[in-house]
């Protein structure tokens, strides 16, 4: 059964394009115009929701609501509407679940149960999962939503293709919820939307059409599938669009879910958010708060979780810039803008990279030099697959509130370019060493800072390490692990390395400069 959904869906192509420089390894990046399909809309712009997807797996050792409570401040502060609490069939599932409900209660923010399908099974659960939906369907937090003046309540999964449709209604409406808005993961071509209200797309990144990172020539866009779901799902069903910041795993035989790959990144969260204010879909999906194992996480690493045995590649590497960068993108979307820089309100320079250069070798220590189970494909022995896909830059989006000069000093090589007001963005080559920043104006320095990581050319951890480390200029707040995030860190480790947050207090001292480039900076709004 399908629900007439009253927003818009537009259907676009979309390209990034890298812009001429006049400095030969200094990148920019713009965003040609596009064309939009036109079809009629009977709502507002201001319905549009913001997700942002929470793993309920890695939290089972909160002991109260108020555990929650930061996250849902941080969340509700950016404009984020919801968290799609992602669950399994875990002992402490509803445990976990009624504390991000009240929280979110107490909180002013909105949860809705996303299912994982990993752990929940498409051929035998969906009576299982309709139960579920209705069993927190009436608790003040969950999200709604309406559709032609009725209240649905709103569902969604990780995979579950197959899922009786039919069996989750019959069973939620007999609980007493006949009105389940439910908008799975499924896919085009293997699942059948036509029986859903909406889907949503979880690949946010390039790939070779095989969840792995584009290879033999195979690419296909995030702007690709985008397109895809959009030609399947019909104008009354809703389309989440996805967005993600990273994606980097590195898990050995250390543990039952070995896996090793990386999805190409680099400027991703920048383009992306470009993407989505051309497309303006009706809802969008962060990918995720707290998926550390996979190193897509936005959410602080303070956030309190148990350790997967990803603390090899996240301690000291917060990704909390990246939540300062979304701000006035998702300012933009809900207000059906073409441009983030109306809602940029103070200056601010985000950047972020990788801590080793891609070619370093670590196959003597790295823990993923031995066989591993590998029934999932997803197991690599080595470098994780996809890795030459990466490049090694600094990246680099400058939220200014007038045009100034941006200079980075990277391992004592020194580029300088011009930004203009709003957002932007660049990358240029790292070097190892020290990494600085600073924003000039009239001949005089604004801001500067000097990040905390370095950028080395010894393993950490012995290990390969993909993650990116994030950090803003002005600088943040510090933020670490807590010890029940460090618990596995040593765990498969074939060197020794101390399960402490090891960020410096204080930065190391900038490199003076050997060499200097410059570039201008090509337009980088999206097309107005």
């Amino acid at each position: 059964m399908k629900f007439p959904l009253s927003l818009i869906l537009f259907g676009f192509w979309l390209f990034a394009s890298t812009g001429a420089s006049p400095a030969a390894n200094v990148k920019s990046y713009t965003i040609p115009s596009t064309n939009r399909s036109r079809i009629r809309s009977r709502q507002t712009s201001s319905s549009k929701l913001v997700f942002c997807h929470f793993m309920i797996g890695v939290v089972s050792d909160r002991t109260s609501s108020a555990d929650f409570d930061a996250d849902m401040q941080r969340a509700k502060s950016l404009g984020i509407d919801a968290f799609a609490l992602n669950i399994g069939t875990d002992s402490y599932t509803d445990t976990q679940l009624g504390y991000a409900y009240e929280s979110a209660a107490n909180n002013n923010m909105f949860v809705f149960i996303s299912f994982d399908f990993n752990w929940w099974d498409a051929a035998s659960d969906a009576a299982a999962v309709g139960a579920k939906i209705a069993q927190y369907a009436s608790l003040p937090a969950q999200l709604h939503v309406d559709v032609d003046g009725t209240s649905y309540v709103f569902a969604s999964s990780f995979a579950g293709d197959g899922l009786d449709i039919a069996t989750l209604r019959s069973t939620a409406s007999a609980d007493g919820f006949p009105d389940v808005y439910f908008a799975p993961n499924f896919h085009p071509g293997v699942g059948d939307l036509s029986v859903i209200d909406g889907a949503l797309n979880w690949l946010a990144w390039e790939n070779d059409g095989d969840n792995k990172a584009p290879q033999g020539g195979v690419v296909v866009t995030v702007t690709e599938g985008d397109q895809e779901y959009e030609s399947t799902l019909s104008t009354t069903q809703g389309y989440i669009a996805p967005a993600s910041a990273w994606f980097s795993t590195h898990f050995g035989p250390e543990v039952t879910y070995s896996k090793n790959w990386v999805f190409p990144s680099d400027l991703l969260w920048y383009m992306r958010w470009l993407e989505i204010l051309e497309l303006q879909p009706p809802f969008v999906e962060i990918i995720t708060w707290n998926d550390y194992g996979e190193s897509h996480y936005i959410g602080p690493l303070s956030s309190p979780h148990t350790d997967d045995g990803s603390s090899k590649w996240v301690n000291d590497m917060p990704h909390n810039g990246w939540l300062d960068m979304a701000k006035p993108f998702i300012s933009a979307y809900k207000a059906g803008a073409s441009s983030p820089n109306s809602y940029i309100t103070s200056d601010e320079i985000i950047y972020w990279y990788r801590i080793t250069p891609k070619d370093l070798d670590c196959d003597s220590t790295d823990t993923t030099m031995v066989a591993a189970n590998n029934d999932t494909g997803n197991y690599f022995e080595g470098r994780p697959d996809g890795y030459d896909t990466l490049a090694d830059d600094v990246f680099v989006v400058p939220l200014l509130t007038a045009a100034g000069t941006i200079t980075v000093n990277t391992g004592a090589m020194e580029y300088t370019f011009d930004a203009p007001a709003g957002a932007s963005a660049f990358s240029v080559p790292f070097e190892v060493g020290a990494q600085s920043f600073t924003l000039a104006r009239n001949g005089g320095e604004v801001m500067s800072a000097t990040s905390l990581k370095v950028i080395q050319d010894t393993c950490p951890c012995g290990i390969y390490n993909f993650n990116a480390y994030v950090g803003t200029v002005p600088e943040g707040t510090r933020d670490v692990l807590g010890a029940d995030g460090l618990t596995l860190l040593t765990n498969g480790l074939k060197v020794a390395c101390d399960p402490t947050p090891s960020l410096p207090a204080t930065p190391p001292a900038s490199t003076p400069a050997t060499a200097t480039s410059s570039a201008t900076a090509a337009p980088t709004s999206s097309a107005v």
